[in-house]
């Protein structure tokens, strides 16, 4: 299993390398298709968000749904060590379903599901006339950030490749990468659609009235 760790603002020192690989490397027991885990460590420069200033992002790529995981702290180990809880917690839901083949595909029991609310940006004030450069040009798993005008605002733009699915396979996926939301292509119908987390364990899905041929 290839491990890859890179940093946004930050410099990754051996020591450092050396306790993430060492933690990542049990997920084969969780996950035997593992192929690659990519971990990226962000340090926020902001002195106000010193307690949150370290923050890790797991992902897990293999022979099936990609896993993710990510935490924030004001230590970049204890970063890790939550990231790696929560990642460790979501392979095992997914072992564990792997074996209930009565329940292939089916929506999971969101019981113990900790639902990860979005942070909320500062409101600023975008230029109508800044653009953004085409994605076209991103191959798959490729980012690019870029700042909207002269707005404080920068978007980062990532390509990732999409196979439809259903209804109840995006819920699941969303449930395995932690997020609020999920983008897909619904099989049956072909839409675009966003499935994401209302409040308890309540959801909704948006849909684009279009095709994808």
């Amino acid at each position: 299993m290839d491990i890859t760790v890179v940093a946004r603002n930050a410099e990754i020192h051996p020591n450092f390398r050396e306790y993430v690989e060492e933690k990542v490397s049990k997920i084969t027991q969780f996950y035997p298709r593992a192929q690659r885990v990519d971990v990226e460590l962000t340090h926020e420069r902001n002195p106000r968000q010193a307690d949150t200033a370290e923050r890790i992002e797991l992902t897990v790529y293999g022979k099936g749904p990609v896993i993710r995981a990510e935490a924030k702290s004001a230590d970049r180990y204890a970063a890790v060590d939550i990231a790696a809880g929560k990642l460790y917690e979501r392979l095992r839901r997914l072992r564990d379903r792997a074996k209930d083949h009565r329940r292939h595909l089916d929506v999971p029991d969101g019981a113990d599901l900790p639902v990860e609310l979005p942070e909320v940006a500062p409101e600023v004030e975008v230029l109508e006339e800044a653009t953004l450069r085409s994605a076209g040009d991103l191959k798959v798993g490729e980012a690019r950030e870029e700042q909207l005008g002269d707005s404080p605002v920068i978007v980062r733009q990532k390509v990732h490749e999409a196979e439809p699915m259903t209804l109840s396979e995006a819920l699941y996926q969303m449930e395995l990468v932690g997020h609020p939301f999920f983008l897909f292509i619904d099989s049956e119908t072909k839409q675009p659609c966003v499935i994401y987390h209302r409040h308890g364990w309540t959801y909704g899905v948006l849909r684009l009235n279009t095709t994808v041929s």
